[in-house]
C-alpha cells in the first residue's frame, strides 16, 4: 500500500483508536518489514539506534503483552509504570493496551515521594518500575503490588499473546499526568476515540514535509510522545525516541541520526537556543514542531535560522536555507495543540500568538462568569474538541472545576485580534492583579525580556502581591560572553513597560540550576513566589 492509501484507509476506519494502531496498521496489510521504531536504548536484546521494523515491533510488544497476561494483568487493570526510558514506556504502552489494561505512564524525573504518592492515589492494579527507579520507591507504601522489572518483559513469548483486545471508542487507553508545578501531578486519562481524534484529522489532510523521519523530544510518558507514535505508525515515518530532551542530548541526536522534524517542548528549544548552532550540521532539519507551552521568538529564531525547506517556485519544488518552526499550545488534557502558527526567517508575527486553532477545536475567551468576550480581551481560553481528555482519574471534582459554559477551561489567559490570531499572555495562576487593576502577565514579560536583551538567553518573571503592593524580582540566565555584572534594571524596566516596570525591585543573573523546575522541564513559579514572598516578609519584621 502506498501512504496515501493507508492514511486514507486509516481516517476513514470506524474502529480505530489511540489503543490499536499498531494492529489495525499491520491488518490493513503494510509491509511487515517497513518502517517501525527506534530508540536511544537497548531494549529486549534489540540495540539502541537500530531501527526497528514494524514486525518486529509487533512481535516485540507481542511479548510483552504475554508477560503481562501471564502475570494476571487484562482488561481494565491500571498499571503503573515509572521509568526514564523511552523503550520502555513506548512499548510497555503498546503491550498493555493491547491487553485493554490501562497504562499510567509516570515521568522519570519525579522524586520517589512524588511518585509513590502519585501511584496511592491512582489505585493501581500493579507497579512496573526500572532498578534505578524501584530503589526509588524504597519501602513506600503503593497499594498495589510491585509486577517485575521492566526489563523482564520481553522474555514472554510472542505467541503465547492472547488475542488482541477490542476497543469501544470511550475506552480508557492511558493515564498520563500533568507536569506538577503547582503540587502533586494530576492523573489525566485518555480515551481510545479522543486520543485519536487530532490524528484522524491530520490523517485527512495534506502530509507536511519533514514528517517522514521524525526525532521525537517529548517527555515518552506524555500524552504527546503517544500521540506522535501513532502518527509515525499511521503516516508510515521512520521514528526515534529519545529518552532525555535536555538541549546537548537532542542535538548530538540530530547530529548523528539526521532528522527531518524534531518535536519537542519549549524548554529543549530554550536549551537549543544558547548553542551556536551555524557550528552543528543541522542540514536535515525541515520542521521543528512545538507544543505545550508557547516557545518565545528569541528561542525560535536561531532555530529557522538552521536546516532547509521545500518551496514551491517558478522552476518547480527548490530546498532553500531556513527551517520551518510550528508553534501552538497543548497540554495532557488537550489531547493535542489546538492552535498552530508557522515561523521561518522572513516572519514577524511573534509576541506569544499561538496562531489559529485548528478545525477540530471550538475555541472561546471567557471571563469567569462563563461570558464569551470580544475581540482584544484578555481572558480564559475555552476549548471544545473531541481530543479533550474526558477527566481526571479518580478527581471528578478537579473534573467538573474545569468545566465553563461547556467548555474546558485550560487555565490560559489569552486574547484573539480582529485578523483572528490567538495571543497567550499567561498562565492564569501566575497572573499577578496591579493596584489599578490591571494584570502582570509574567510570560507575556518574559517575552519581551527576551526580545530587547539579546545577551539574555532565558529569564523568569517572579511577581508577588503583598497587601496592596506588587513587587518583581527577574531571574536572567546570559549567554556565556555576557557581563554578568552589568546593570540591567533599567532595559528590563523599559522592556516591561510602565505599568509593570514600576512594579520592578531587581535583576538577578542566576544560573540554570538556580531556577527550580518540575519533571517535564517546566519553571515551578509557586515554589519561586513563595520563596520570595517569605523573603520580603523577612525583610519587613
Amino acid at each position: 500500500m502506498t501512504v496515501k492509501s493507508i492514511r486514507g484507509a486509516l481516517a476513514a476506519d470506524p474502529n480505530i483508536g489511540a489503543g490499536n494502531v499498531l494492529a489495525t496498521v499491520l491488518a490493513h496489510g503494510v509491509d511487515r518489514d517497513g518502517p517501525g521504531l527506534t530508540f536511544d536504548t537497548d531494549v529486549d536484546g534489540h540495540p539502541a539506534w537500530t531501527p526497528m521494523t514494524i514486525g518486529q515491533l509487533d512481535e516485540r510488544v507481542a511479548a510483552r503483552a504475554a508477560w503481562l497476561h501471564a502475570h494476571g494483568v487484562g482488561r481494565r487493570d491500571v498499571i503503573a509504570i515509572w521509568t526514564g526510558t523511552a523503550a520502555h514506556h513506548i512499548l510497555t504502552f503498546l503491550a498493555l493496551t493491547r491487553l485493554g489494561a490501562i497504562p499510567a505512564l509516570i515521568n522519570g524525573n519525579l522524586s520517589g515521594e512524588i511518585a509513590a504518592e502519585y501511584i496511592r492515589r491512582l489505585r493501581a492494579s500493579g507497579v512496573l518500575t526500572d532498578a534505578a527507579h524501584r530503589e526509588l520507591l524504597g519501602t513506600a507504601e503503593l497499594n498495589a503490588a510491585h509486577l517485575g522489572d521492566l526489563s523482564e518483559l520481553g522474555t514472554g513469548d510472542p505467541a503465547a499473546a492472547p488475542a488482541h483486545y477490542r476497543h469501544h471508542q470511550d475506552d480508557p487507553i492511558a493515564i498520563t499526568h500533568s507536569s506538577g508545578t503547582t503540587g502533586l501531578p494530576k492523573a489525566v486519562v485518555a480515551s481510545h476515540s479522543s486520543l485519536f481524534a487530532a490524528t484522524r484529522h491530520l490523517l485527512t489532510m495534506p502530509q507536511a514535509q519533514g514528517v517522514n523521519r521524525i526525532l521525537n523530544a517529548l517527555p515518552a510518558p506524555h500524552t504527546a510522545t503517544i500521540l506522535m507514535v501513532n502518527q509515525a505508525l499511521g503516516n508510515r515515518a521512520e521514528f526515534l525516541a529519545l529518552s532525555s530532551q535536555a538541549g546537548p542530548y537532542v542535538l548530538d541526536a540530530i547530529e548523528k541520526w539526521r532528522p527531518a522534524g524534531v518535536f519537542g517542548f519549549a524548554v529543549t528549544w530554550a536549551e537549543l537556543s544558547r548553542i551556536d548552532l551555524a557550528k552543528h550540521d543541522l542540514d536535515s532539519v525541515r520542521i521543528w514542531f512545538n507544543t505545550g507551552d508557547c516557545a518565545h521568538e528569541a528561542h525560535i529564531r536561531p532555530l529557522v535560522a538552521v536546516g532547509s525547506h521545500d518551496t514551491v517556485t517558478r522552476q518547480g519544488v527548490v530546498r532553500v536555507p531556513g527551517s520551518r518552526f510550528i508553534d501552538g499550545l497543548g497540554s495532557t488534557e488537550m489531547g493535542h495543540s489546538m492552535f498552530h502558527i508557522t515561523h521561518g526567517t522572513d516572519t514577524e508575527r511573534y509576541g506569544r500568538c499561538i496562531g489559529r486553532p485548528y478545525l477540530f477545536a471550538d475555541i472561546a475567551v471567557l471571563n469567569l462568569d462563563g461570558d464569551v468576550l470580544g475581540t482584544d480581551e484578555v481572558g480564559h481560553l475555552g476549548v471544545k474538541s473531541p481530543s479533550l481528555a474526558p477527566g481526571y482519574w479518580n478527581d471528578s471534582v478537579t473534573t467538573y472545576k474545569a468545566r465553563l459554559n461547556g467548555y474546558y477551561l485550560t487555565g490560559d489567559l489569552v486574547y484573539r485580534d480582529e485578523a483572528g490570531y490567538y495571543y497567550h499572555m499567561d498562565r492564569a495562576v501566575d497572573s499577578v492583579e496591579l493596584p489599578d487593576g490591571g494584570y502582570l502577565h509574567t510570560s507575556m514579560s518574559e517575552e519581551r525580556i527576551l526580545a530587547a536583551c539579546a545577551e539574555v538567553h532565558d529569564c523568569t518573571v517572579v511577581a508577588v502581591r503583598e497587601d496592596d503592593a506588587v513587587v518583581t524580582d527577574v531571574l536572567v540566565v546570559l549567554a556565556a560572553d555576557a557581563d554578568p555584572a552589568a546593570d540591567r534594571t533599567e532595559r528590563v524596566r523599559v522592556a516591561l513597560g510602565e505599568r509593570v516596570g514600576a512594579t520592578l525591585r531587581r535583576v538577578v543573573v542566576v544560573g540554570e540550576d538556580d531556577v527550580p523546575t518540575g519533571a517535564t522541564g517546566k519553571v515551578r513559579k509557586l515554589v519561586l513566589r513563595e520563596r520570595h514572598l517569605a523573603e520580603l516578609r523577612g525583610s519587613q519584621s
